[in-house]
């Protein structure tokens, strides 16, 4: 690899549900809501939302630690929850994930664009996620009749620990076979994503609008003033920075900016663990944002 491709960013490894398909991270919020509800238990959507990112059966666990969670399994079922109880509810979870998944596979506006241009740059694709291969495997033949499909795509179950652990995304790089891992990009409207990227050494970019953050549908985020947006947007925008994200933008539509100041700062020498960009830095490549570099499609 020559010396001027190691300041080039070579891939850009997506999330799925909330970052490139379905808006507003829906599908698996329902389907942790109406599993634990079968066995008596009244779990919230912001509930079900709040370990998103990780592996599905972490986060069915996760759910059960819960104090409210916790207490009504006990007066329910007259005991503390224990494995059997995770395994039987995720069994259900991951049975219902399945059937709906085809209805939530469809690319988030802009999508389909941001991909063209990314690969045009001789960029490549990958992708992590919380769900499970059989999940992945489902989603991705659905995403694929919908123009979208990453050139590298891998689960929770593909490897020996979830996020917030590197290797998802190092297995990304095997399969694409891009390095150095600094120039790499990890894009996620999740913590537990974030920080997935953060561990790899990657350039990390969060996505606040369209994904879990938000949690609401195209439908219902259009129905937002812009004072409600904006609200949002400053709330989601500072959560991720304090988590360590590098960027922060909308949707993925957004992406470009952020691409040009990491290699940038590449050129000059920067690399991910080194740099911390925080918001009062960032005024400048916000600012670009408004250019539109991709239009919806």
């Amino acid at each position: 690899m020559s010396i001027e491709s190691r300041k080039k960013i070579q891939a850009v490894i997506f999330d799925w549900a909330g970052t490139t398909v379905d808006f507003g991270c829906m599908a698996p919020v329902m389907v942790f809501v109406e599993a634990f509800n079968k066995y008596g238990i009244n779990v919230t959507p912001g509930q079900a939302r709040e370990p998103m990112g990780i592996h599905k059966w972490l986060h069915v666990k996760k759910i059960m630690e819960m104090p409210a969670v916790r207490k009504q399994w006990k007066h329910i079922h007259g005991r503390p929850f224990n494995k059997i109880d995770i395994d039987t509810v995720f069994d259900k979870a991951a049975k219902k994930q399945i059937e709906c998944l085809p209805k939530y596979a469809e690319p988030i506006p802009g999508t389909r664009g941001a991909i063209a241009m990314l690969r045009s740059r001789g960029i490549k694709i990958g992708s992590t996620t919380g769900y499970t291969r059989k999940m992945l495997d489902v989603l991705m033949m659905e995403s694929r009749k919908h123009g979208y499909s990453p050139d590298a795509a891998v689960s929770s179950s593909d490897v020996p620990v979830g996020r917030p652990s590197p290797f998802m995304c190092f297995e990304n790089v095997l399969q694409l076979g891009t390095w150095p891992l600094e120039t790499c990009v990890k894009v996620d409207d999740t913590i537990p994503g974030i920080q997935e990227g953060l561990n790899a050494n990657m350039w990390t970019i969060a996505v606040a609008m369209s994904g879990n953050e938000v949690g609401l549908s195209e439908e219902q985020f259009a129905q937002l003033n812009g004072n409600e947006k904006e609200t949002l947007r400053k709330r989601i925008y500072a959560k991720f920075y304090a988590a360590g994200a590098h960027f922060v933008i909308d949707d993925i539509t957004q992406i470009f900016p952020c691409l040009d100041e990491a290699e940038r700062r590449l050129s000059n020498g920067e690399t991910p663990n080194t740099l911390k960009i925080y918001s009062k830095e960032i005024g400048n490549i916000q600012a670009q944002l408004s250019k539109g570099y991709v239009k919806n499609s």
